[in-house]
């Protein structure tokens, strides 16, 4: 499976931008899909996953009410829109794929639960 994560950008806090993420390769449909990111100097963290179905969604509290994931099975693209950006949300972002499909809340937290990466979408939110 390949991820390829588009729609990084420059915007001002405040801002909007919506991420996209294109798999090719396997069964899209059947994997759950989240979103990572890594500030510079950070360690890389998880953001939000959305089940095989786009039933299900887990969101991390820093994102909560701001982010939104979902996904287009017949496209095999799973999307994030991020409303009222912060500074504090510059990283580069991270696409994923779960193969166990289901959403669990913290336990697909950790990035070791994901078998496929994209290759990241750099976000920069200037103040």
């Amino acid at each position: 499976v390949q991820l390829q994560a588009s729609g990084g950008g420059l915007v001002q806090a405040g801002g909007s931008l919506r991420l996209s993420c294109a798999a090719s390769g396997g069964t899209f449909s059947s994997y759950a899909m989240g979103w990572f990111r890594q500030a510079p100097g950070k360690e890389r963290e998880f953001v939000v996953v959305i089940s095989w179905s786009g039933g299900s969604t887990y969101y991390a509290d820093s994102v909560k009410g701001r982010f939104t994931i979902s996904r287009d099975n017949a496209k095999n693209t799973v999307y994030l829109q991020m409303n009222s950006l912060k500074p504090e949300d510059t990283a580069v972002y991270y696409c994923a794929a779960d193969k166990y499909g289901v959403v669990a809340g913290n336990a697909n937290s950790a990035a070791d639960e994901y078998d496929y990466w994209g290759q990241g979408t750099l976000v920069t939110v200037s103040s």
